[in-house]
Parts: structure tokens; sequence; C-alpha cells
């Protein structure tokens, strides 16, 4: 397993270097959970339900256990016992879990028993030899669903009504209303990597090798379930095949090292692809009804964004899609409200920009209308209605560069001349040609992280934190910052992630991973450059003595003075002469609760979207893409850039693709697969340009670092459900896009 990542020279911040682990996974070499094989393997495989709801009142134990390759089959009568209820949400960001307490069944494709064998093949059958019989009940699948409660929290603790203003006032004056409904689908996280696990047990200490989006809060969920203590849990997770919000929170794994611990051998546990459409989460349909307001000057009187979600039966996580609402557009009057149901579903969860995504498309296409009730170019409405404040909560902005992308991403798309009614352009082909535009926006957030840095007396360094790479490039951006701090050139830099026993980096998700993980490095950094210069300026026979901490700098390995840059000494004389080896320092970084009371904290943009349709068919492609962003200081351009692709070509899936369907009467997902769950393919994918725009952020962190990974959704959908109705005159409000939509509204 590759563990340490070594650096070449002239790689600190702001640097547009190439993946460090580029090379290690093009040819082979990085080693993710599924590919450890250690002595004395067995194999598991999950059977899931095949109804939603009611008991499992038979299974072919004999059958499955007569297999000649079968070990044993586990099932709630003998699974190994647990310290803590599966329904606990003691753990922060924890939910309840299918873990074989019972025989009842709760959703479609929950885990019913779990067959354990020396051979995949062998444990696949097994499975299939259970032949499971149920007593079914009636189910909810539907969004129409009657029991509909109102909820006091969305997302992560939002509260779910928020009221700012006479929002029925600011309707009732003004010259122009729309009101309009959108509804967004059901929707599966599909990483390149399912989940997956590789479970030992030594006694009570568990060794795993696990995709996790957060090695520490996994540690703790563990802990608790199996009633040891977390240092007795080693979790190795060095490289992770997507993430998205899924490989947050412990799930279906805990099955597999429940099996380890029954059959007192290694177990690997990988889930199928169509067990991704149940048990680890998903994002949840919504219903949205957007109520806006302008007056005759297109100035906004009110906004009103009420969201209908859905959540289980057993659980509670509702997507918190209004959220959107409270910060884009400057409206004096501004509501959020949520409803929701409970369906016979698992329970949805984080996925990339939860709430954001699904709340953006929505909110922007009704911008998209209002601006053209206005008589407004849309660009100019939402200029018009530019937010130098953040609306609800009044706060100013720690930096706002929305207005300078709307300006760039304009220029390089070229916008302007762009006609203001429909069905207005076409190509030399006679193809139908909409342009539309998409806000994108999404909060800056950062979590508690620690890291440990070392300087060694032959002038190297090392850097610790138990950081996740699941793709975005962290352990090239993490490294970058930590040859920075150290004042080191990076070929002198060695780095080290991916593992529970290094110091907590928080977890990876809300964007916020490089700033936490990132402040934590630059305060170890800090420190150990500090306790360095401590030695040499009270050494009489360092050119440095006497300079004073503040009079020092770090860079290319030496300390030097700032006031005289003759004057200066390696790292490793100056440990060599005080006799040390090497000097040691940990580092916590944690978002400013002072800050944050006082600034509202977003990364923006803007996307431009061009579509073209055939008039005939009804058929969408979207022919370019142009998104400008701000997020504050760049760590690694290529690595950003690449961020925003991910993110704008998972808008255009929003847009046009993505859709899980659900069979109303058994409330099982029928297209739980990569052929009928459509995302986009290089075919699909069009011309894309992210223009990284400037931004300075003295408030946000330390490093004035914002998140990119989840902001280029936000923006993009919206922009291209715009672009279809500039192209065809059909506004189109249930995502994602289909033929039928288009064509279900007359002649084109």
């Amino acid at each position: 397993m590759v563990e340490v990542a070594r650096l070449r020279h002239g790689s600190g911040i702001g640097q547009p270097l190439t993946r460090r682990d580029g090379v290690l996974k093009v040819t082979g070499q990085a080693s993710y959970a599924a590919d450890n094989h250690p002595p004395g393997l067995l194999h598991a495989v999950l059977a899931t339900a095949r109804i939603a709801r009611g008991r499992v009142a038979f299974l072919d134990l004999a059958a499955a256990r007569a297999h000649p390759g079968v070990v044993e089959v586990m099932t709630p009568a003998n699974r190994p016992a647990l310290a803590q209820d599966p329904d606990d949400k003691s753990v922060p960001f924890s939910f309840r879990l299918d873990l074989l307490q019972n025989d009842r069944v709760r959703y479609a494709g929950q885990p019913i028993a779990v067959v354990i064998a020396r051979t995949l093949e062998a444990a696949t059958e097994g499975a299939a030899l259970l032949a499971p019989r149920y007593e079914a009940e009636p189910v909810e699948a539907s969004l129409d669903a009657a029991d509909v409660f109102v909820p006091e929290v969305v997302g992560a603790g939002a509260p779910g009504e928020t009221w700012h203003g006479d929002v029925d006032a600011g309707l009732a004056a003004a010259e122009h209303r729309i009101d309009a409904t959108f509804e967004t689908p059901m929707q599966f996280h599909n990483a390149m990597e399912p989940h997956a696990v590789v479970a030992a047990w030594e006694g009570n200490r568990l060794s795993l090798d696990m995709p996790t989006q957060g090695l520490s809060l996994t540690q703790m969920r563990l802990a608790a379930l199996f009633g040891i203590q977390p240092e007795e849990i080693h979790i190795r997770s060095p490289f992770i095949g997507g993430g998205f919000g899924s490989k947050l929170l412990s799930g279906p794994q805990v099955l597999g090292i429940l099996a380890a611990r029954l059959v007192g051998r290694p177990v690997k546990l990988v889930l199928r692809r169509e067990q991704m459409y149940g048990p680890v989460t998903h994002r949840a349909p919504t219903r949205q009804r957007l109520r806006l307001g302008a007056a005759a000057d297109g100035g906004l009187t009110a906004i009103h964004h009420h969201v209908r979600t859905a959540t289980s039966r057993f659980d509670d996580f509702l997507e918190p899609s209004a959220g959107v609402s409270h910060t884009l557009y400057a409206a004096p009057a501004i509501a959020t409200t949520n409803e929701a149901v409970r369906l016979d579903t698992g329970t949805p969860g984080f996925m990339r920009a939860p709430g954001e995504a699904s709340g953006s498309i929505a909110l922007e296409s009704a911008i998209d209308e209002m601006a053209y009730s206005c008589g407004m170019d849309p660009l100019e409405f939402r200029l018009r209605n530019y937010a130098e404040i953040e609306p609800v909560s009044g706060k100013p902005f720690s930096s706002k560069a929305l207005r300078e992308c709307y300006v760039e991403g304009a220029a390089s798309f070229g916008w302007a001349g762009r006609p203001l009614l429909p069905r207005s352009m076409r190509d030399e082909n006679g193809m139908l040609v909409g342009w539309g535009l998409g806000t994108a926006t999404f909060p800056a957030l950062m979590f508690q992280g620690e890291a440990r840095a070392v300087l060694r007396q032959d002038g190297t360094g090392l850097v610790e934190t138990g950081a996740h790479d699941m793709g975005q490039g962290a352990w090239t951006a993490l490294a970058q910052i930590a040859a920075e701090s150290l004042g080191l050139d990076a070929s002198r830099l060695e780095f080290r992630a991916g593992r529970s026993d290094l110091p907590n980096a928080g977890i990876a998700g809300g964007s916020a991973h490089t700033a936490t993980a990132g402040g934590a490095i630059h305060v170890a950094g800090a420190q150990v450059i500090a306790r360095l210069t401590e030695i040499a300026v009270a050494d009489p026979r360092s050119p440095l003595f006497g300079a004073g901490n503040i009079g020092v700098v770090a860079r290319s390995g030496r300390l030097v003075r700032w006031d005289d840059g003759s004057r200066s000494e390696a790292f490793g004389d100056i440990l060599a002469r005080a006799g040390l080896q090497e000097v040691e320092a940990r580092g916590m970084a944690n978002a400013d609760p002072t800050a944050a009371e006082r600034y509202a904290m977003h990364a923006h943009g803007a996307v431009f979207a061009e579509v073209k349709v055939d008039p005939e068919l009804g058929q969408v492609r979207v022919t370019r893409l142009v998104g400008a962003f701000a997020a504050g200081r760049i760590i690694n351009p290529r690595l950003v850039r690449s961020q925003y692709y991910g993110g704008m070509i998972w808008g255009l899936s929003f847009a046009l693709h993505e859709r899980a369907v659900l069979d109303p009467r058994t409330a099982r997902v029928v297209n739980a697969d990569l052929a009928e769950y459509r995302v986009p393919v290089n075919a699909d994918v069009p011309s894309l340009e992210a223009i990284l725009v400037d931004e300075e952020d003295p408030h946000v962190n330390a490093l004035g670092i914002k998140g990119v990974g989840e902001i280029g959704i936000t923006g993009t959908a919206g922009a291209i459900a715009n672009a279809i109705w500039h192209a065809t005159g059909v506004r189109v409000r249930h995502f994602p896009v289909a033929i039928e939509h288009i064509v279900a509204a007359g002649d084109l």
C-alpha cells in the first residue's frame, strides 16, 4: 500500500502541479480497499430484500450452507452481538443502520443476510440459494403521500422555516409575479469504486481497509457499535474511488466487519452496483414551489421558496433545497419553508452539493422566468438584484467576486447580443440554439483538523495528517501547503495521509477538506518553524542570533533574516549545533466562530450554457459550457479547474440525465444499474471552460481557501434548463429534461 507522497521541487501554493497519485493510478500501483488480500481471506456477499416493507419469513439456510464453498451464513439469529443499537444516532452525522438486528424489512435492497465463502463466486451462489420468502406490507413511494409533516430542521441542522420581511406584502405589491413548481428526482451515488471493506480482527483490535471520507468519524461509530476504544480500530484508506458524501458515514460495510468477527478470519465485502441503490443514501426527490414578485423596474420584492421532499420511514434526513434562496438575490422579503413525507426507501443523505444542487436548478429557472416577465436580459436582471450583503442574515460577505464572475464568464462566452426572445437563433443545420445563465454558490465551510510536522537534521521534512483523497487531488494540494508552510523545496518533503493512526484531519465533505486539513498543516508547519527559530535566535553562534521570531522567515530549507537576506542558516545546521535530530509540532485548525458570526461566507460563480435542440425530434445537446468561479485562494489551479469541470459535468447530468425510477407498487428502484440510470459519457460532454476569478478573502480562514468541489453543479443545471427554454420557448419544470417534456408542449 502506498502511503507516502514525495514532491518535486517548486510545488508550493499556487503551482499547477499534476496529481502526485496520477502515475500510481494509471500504472495500477494505487491500492484501493478491495485490492487487499490478507492471508486466509474469505469473501462475503449481501443477500438483499426484494420487498420494501414487511418481514423475512423464510431463508433456505440449509441449501446455502450445503454449497461446498460456503463457510457460514450470517442472519439475525447468529450475528455477533453489538454494544450499541444500530438505530442509535448519538455519534455525530450517524444514520440508523440495518445490521441484521431483526427480520424486519424497511426498504428494497436492505441487507437481510450475509453469505461468507472461500470464493466470491461461491458466496454469490450461496446468496442466491437462500431463496427468501417474505410477508409483504403495503408501501408508500410517492411525494404525493398523504402523511405530510413539517420538519423543525433540514439538512445538517438548518431551520425548517426562515422568514425575513413581509413576503405576502411583497408579492401583493409586485408588478410582476411568478408562481412555478419544479420537481427534481431521486438520485443515487454512482462512484466508480463501490462501498467495500476488508476486515480482520485480532482479539478486540480491528484492522480495516475501506474507503471513507471521515477516518475519525468512522472510528467513533465503529467503536460505539462494537464496544471498543477508537484507537483499537486501524483504518487504511489511502485512495478512494469517489465518495460524493456517500462514504462519509458507516453503512453496509459494517456487515463485513461483523462477518469477520463471526468466522474469525479476514473477510472482504464489496457491494455490487445494484446494491448501491438502497443502503448507502441518495439524493431525495423534491417538489419546489417558487413565488417571486418584482417591481416595474425589475427589482425583486419577495421570494418564497417552499420545498416538499421525502425521507425514509425510519430516519430523518431532509434535502435542504430552499436554503439557496437565503443568499443570492437582494429581495427585501424572503421566506423558505419545508414539508416532508415518509417513504419506504433507504434514508436520503449527503450527495454532492446537498440542497444547493436541487434548490438552485429551481431558483435559477424561476429567476430566468421573472427576468423574461420583466423584459430584461437574464444577466441584467441578476445584476439588478445583486446582493451586496447576505439578504436574510444581513451580514456582509467575507468576500464576493460574483460580479466579476458574471463579467468574465459573459465575455468569454460571447453573451453580449443574446436575443431576448426565445426561438430566435438557429445554426447552419437548422437546429434551435439557446443560451442560458445560472448563478453558482456554495457555503465556504471549515471543520476541525489536526496535523503533525517535523523538520529533520538531514534537511528533510515530514507532514502527517489523516486526510482523504477521493479523487479530488487532496494528496497533491495538501502537500503543496505542507511544503510552503515548512519553507522546504518540495523534493525534501515527505507527506503521509490516508490512515487513522495519523492526526485527525476532519472529514472530506462540504467542500471543506482543503481548508480544514490544509489549515492544520499550515499551523503545524508554522509552529515547527517557530520552534526552530527560537533555537537559532538564542544561539550566539548562529548568524540569526538576536533576530527575534518576527525577523526570520523560512525559505528553501533555511531561516533567513527579513532585514538582511545575506544572513541565513540551513535547518540542519541549526539542529546539529543544538544536538537535535529533529524538531516537531502539532497544529490544529478550526473555523473562527467570531468571523462566522460577523460574515457570510460563500464561494460564487456564473455558468453560461449553449444548447442545440432538434426542432423535429426535441433532442437536446449541450454544446458549450463556460463557468467563471471565485473561491478565494487557489492552491493548485490545475486541480481546481478539474473540480470545476467535474461539477459542471454533474450539473449537465442533473439537468438532462440522472433519474432513479421508483416503482410505485413496490417502492423498488427499477433502473438500479449504469445501463438504465443514465450518467454522462464522453459523447455527452460539451466544450468546457472554467475561469478562475481572482479573489482574496481575509476572513474565511487563515489561508483564505474556499471549497471548489460542489459549486460547479449549482450554476450549471439551471443554466442548461434556461438555455433549453431560450432555444425552444418551452419552460420545463420537471427534471431531468426529456424529449417528451419538450414535444408535449406543442410543435417546435
